[in-house]
């Protein structure tokens, strides 16, 4: 067998397409930019769980592309997280772990740990080190208690008792400093959470439309989908729309060709054959 069929691959990072990137920006290349993204997501421990928040409003740019998209993902029955960043990697990384979690459990027959959701979120970013732009919020109830974490794009983790993420989070945060304590209740903690998610809504152009919030409990959750709506739609009419003036194509009077010209069938015989 010859030397290079039994040579192995070195082990670690590879950085040859960042030397590649830069070799073709020097060489004149213009190397693709990000779009900036808006979210206000949120997440605080209360005295028998975690409530965990979102807005629903999803960007391109300065475009507002869906105005009703979720931002809370499914990570265990125990266990959810909210997502912020570019829209494909949050969901990309969420299901990626969600299903390496309910192999485990089936390996295991026990239920997930947030800590075990939390290593595995956090060694996939840090491998990719910060070129997968998510940051995420993750809170969960285990055997050991209500857990909430905050996860960076390059993999650093925070364990705090209420946290703030997206464009938004300043000002989420600032209703959480001012309000938040501990042993909230259960209601308490919904109408802080949702307070808090309203003031990234009305203070950060990329965050909007309406309130999702979470409750994680012992033994059991409640997805509150559109739990607030603060921005109704106000101009639609039940009684629908009407135009005065037609569109210019309505106006436009189309006739046939065929009524402009005669047409004639030349020859009556069959069709010559070579």
């Amino acid at each position: 067998m010859s030397t290079e069929a039994m040579d192995v691959p070195k082990t670690g990072f590879s950085f040859d397409l960042c030397r590649r990137n830069e070799m073709l920006t020097k060489k004149g290349l213009k190397s693709p930019g990000y779009l900036k993204t808006g979210t206000t997501i949120v997440g605080l421990i209360f005295e028998n769980g975690v409530i965990l928040g979102a807005d629903t409003r999803a960007t391109e740019g300065p475009i507002v592309a869906d105005k009703n998209c979720e931002k809370i993902h499914y990570m265990a029955p125990n266990i959810y997280c909210c997502g912020a960043g570019t829209a494909a990697d949050t969901e990309a990384v969420t299901d990626n772990i969600s299903s390496q979690l309910k192999l485990h459990r089936y390996h295991t027959g026990r239920e997930s740990r947030v800590v075990t959701a939390l290593t595995l979120l956090k060694s996939h970013l840090f491998r990719y080190q910060g070129h997968v732009s998510a940051a995420l919020v993750l809170g969960g109830v285990d055997v050991t208690g209500p857990h909430l974490h905050t996860i960076y794009p390059h993999g650093s983790t925070d364990t705090l008792p209420f946290a703030t993420m997206g464009s938004g989070s300043l000002a989420a945060m600032a209703i959480f400093e001012s309000e938040y304590r501990e042993g909230l209740t259960r209601e308490e903690g919904v109408n802080l959470v949702t307070k808090a998610i309203c003031s990234g809504i009305f203070n950060d152009l990329g965050s909007g439309s309406n309130v999702d919030v979470c409750v994680i409990e012992k033994g059991k959750k409640e997805y509150l989908r559109n739990h607030l709506t603060p921005n109704p739609r106000t101009y639609i009419s039940s009684k629908g729309y009407t135009f005065s003036k037609k569109t210019e194509v309505l106006l436009t009077k189309i006739t046939p060709l065929k009524e402009l010209v005669d047409v004639v069938q030349v020859g009556g015989g069959d069709a010559m054959e070579e």
